[in-house]
């Protein structure tokens, strides 16, 4: 289990002008993001001077594990600014997979969410007015209502199922990708749900299986807006009821250990997740005894 380097100076965000302050600090670096991506060099994510960039919208993202200030600077599409960078040096959260070190992935996930938040809520989802940042990134006031709102994050249940015997994996085909990859199943925790309820659910409508088992692995926080992935493992009931649901996912299939073995490794029948993900890591799980 990683525990957390990163503080997150929650202290700091009611001072008064302090990214201003941060800003004139020679000691503070900054992490831009960019439509969604970092630049990184020796898979490290590269920090820059507080001077760099400009037109971009600023946040605090706290003090790495050596003490230093680090600031967000997310950046406008169109912004010039930082672009002279050459491109192979900007990736996203998939194009890094399991590259960096835990504690540069924290950092990561954590700037990639809150620029994504700041980009996207500009306005008051109550009356629509426009809104002032405040709290150094960490929340929009409005400016005609006077609500007060924080980045928002939705929780999701995402499910390794195995059967009786413990020797089978089942997993799922999403419509989405054209039936090249299978990965475990996943959903959004819908109003008034508890995470078990959810997992009870999400099975039964995409796989048609029912549970006789379910305990919680780990999560994982991914910023495709701004989602919490839940992880769990799962005994399923009956291995005769699975089925697809046809429309989200359009099969469903029992995978030896040596299949699972055989596809992480890139050599087939599948296509698995990739190894920035949680189902990725569920599936390991599941592979080595869930050690």
């Amino acid at each position: 289990m990683h525990l957390p380097s990163l503080d997150r100076a929650a202290e700091l965000r009611e001072e008064s002008g302090v990214i201003d302050r941060l800003r004139t600090e020679p000691s503070t670096r900054v992490i831009v993001v960019r439509d969604g991506r970092v630049r990184v060099a020796d898979d490290l994510l590269v920090r820059v001077a507080p001077t760099e960039p400009v037109d971009a919208t600023w946040a605090l993202l706290g003090r790495d594990d050596s003490g230093t200030p680090l600031l967000l600077a997310a950046l406008p599409s169109e912004s010039a600014s930082i672009d002279a960078a050459p491109e192979e040096t900007w990736f996203g959260l998939r194009d890094l997979g399991g590259r960096l070190a835990a504690a540069e992935s924290e950092i990561l996930v954590e700037a990639l969410a809150l620029a994504a938040w700041l980009r996207d809520a500009p306005f008051c989802p109550t009356c629509g007015g426009g809104t002032e940042i405040r709290q150094a990134g960490w929340s929009r006031r409005c400016l005609v209502c006077g609500r007060e709102h924080f980045p928002r994050t939705d929780p999701a249940v995402i499910v390794a199922v195995e059967s009786r015997d413990g020797e089978r994996l089942l997993l799922g085909a999403n419509a989405n990708w054209g039936g090249r990859m299978y990965s475990c199943f996943a959903g959004f925790v819908e109003a008034g749900e508890s995470l078990e309820s959810t997992v009870h659910r999400e099975l039964a409508e995409e796989s048609g299986v029912r549970l006789s088992a379910l305990r919680y692995v780990s999560s994982q926080p991914w910023p495709f807006p701004r989602s919490l992935m839940v992880g769990f493992r799962a005994v399923v009931d009956d291995e005769t009821d699975a089925r697809p649901d046809g429309e989200e996912i359009i099969d469903v299939r029992w995978f030896t250990r040596a299949e699972i073995t055989s596809s992480l490794a890139g050599e087939g029948p599948v296509g698995l997740p990739g190894r920035a993900s949680i189902a990725r890591a569920l599936i390991v799980d599941w592979l080595e005894g869930g050690a």
